[in-house]
């Protein structure tokens, strides 16, 4: 691995070369000590303070229970979003192998989009053993990207219930709700009708279906006092319809946050997620908890990357010696060794064969 790999991607994506996308994804996504370094490097170069502003992509969480229309609603999404002239991204997480620890379905394939297109990036990552939702690689790779891509879309697994990982991540989160699926039900159980700033329903086309649908979810909103959270349908059938005004309801959410408090908040919470992951629960509640972690943070500047600040706890919690280095945690148990996983790819060269990017 090349001693500069973090710093050489870094410049690229700054300078919006879009083709650095592949060499950042096999990066994040080897667990080498070397390549947790040069990942923090790269984390680094890219945060705010690096900067000196926030990543201007738009990251928007996509997520949803299995069969509710993600893969089909993101292929009309990219293609509007193309027609607009932005450049998107898409980590699309799937579950993972049991045998290999990859991606076990592969959502990129149920993506239609054109390969020659050098504005859209897709990658398939593994969700590994965590659970909400979102592989750690993701969430890294979704802040690197958001760099250099207009758009950077992240697609949970599609577990329903637990993924609530997505509000750490996005901008903006979308929830996908299915006519007739008896979604709007399970989403109050589950207390993921919490985390969307935009609710799709899909299939419009269905007509009366569709409609009670919406209705049902403008009612579930209101169940819990939310009269903010907006509620669009879409129907991805030839014609497909919808699309403009859901990237206008996008584009709209965002304006009204205030986007650099918000990822701040979210990387101290992933920050504290990832000690917790690395070292257990028995070292968090040695530190005091998650209110210690929090007053830790809170001393922090507010503009560095996730592996920086998890280094302050690693320090406070008396993990880290004042000169050492840390990397990136990887999933609970992982190894670390150089065998872990095959060697990164350099900075230009084209990713492993079973990860080449849709282009």
């Amino acid at each position: 691995m090349q001693d500069d790999l973090g710093t050489t991607l870094a410049r690229r994506l700054r300078e919006g070369d879009l083709d650095a996308a592949p060499a950042v994804l096999n990066l994040v996504e080897t667990r080498t000590p070397a390549a947790r370094e040069q990942t923090t490097e790269l984390l680094r170069l890219l945060s705010p303070e690096a900067l000196g502003h926030e990543p201007e992509g738009h990251v928007v969480g996509v997520t949803g229970p299995p069969g509710a229309g993600k893969s089909t609603l993101l292929s009309e999404l990219v293609r509007s979003l193309r027609a607009q002239d932005r450049s998107v991204a898409v980590l699309a997480v799937d579950p993972s192998s049991r045998r290999t620890g990859g991606s076990l379905l592969g959502d990129r394939a149920r993506i239609t989009v054109d390969p020659k297109d050098p504005g859209v990036f897709i990658r398939s990552t593994a969700a590994a053993d965590r659970l909400g939702g979102l592989a750690w690689a993701t969430r890294a790779a979704a802040q690197a990207l958001a760099a250099a891509f207009d758009v950077v879309i992240v697609e949970t697994v599609g577990v329903g219930q637990s993924e609530t990982d997505v509000a750490d991540v996005a901008d903006t989160v979308v929830v996908i709700v299915q006519p007739g699926s008896g979604d709007v039900l399970q989403f109050l159980k589950s207390g993921i009708m919490e985390i969307p700033h935009v609710l799709v329903v899909t299939k419009a086309d269905l007509g009366r279906i569709a409609q009670r649908a919406r209705a049902d979810v403008r009612a579930a909103l209101r169940s819990i006092g939310d009269r903010s959270t907006k509620v669009v349908a879409v129907s991805s059938v030839a014609p497909a319809s919808g699309f403009d005004e859901l990237i206008a309801t996008l584009d709209e959410h965002r304006g009204t946050i205030d986007v650099a408090t918000a990822r701040r908040d979210a990387r101290r919470r992933s920050a504290i997620d990832d000690f917790r992951l690395e070292h257990g629960e028995r070292a968090l509640r040695e530190l005091g908890g998650r209110p210690a972690a929090r007053r830790v943070l809170a001393a922090t500047g507010d503009d560095l990357a996730v592996p920086i600040l998890m280094q302050e706890l690693e320090r406070a919690a008396g993990l880290l010696d004042d000169d050492a280095t840390v990397g990136i945690p990887g999933a609970p148990g992982a190894r670390t060794d150089a065998s872990a996983t095959p060697a990164t790819a350099s900075a230009d060269t084209a990713p492993r064969a079973t990860t080449v990017p849709v282009r």
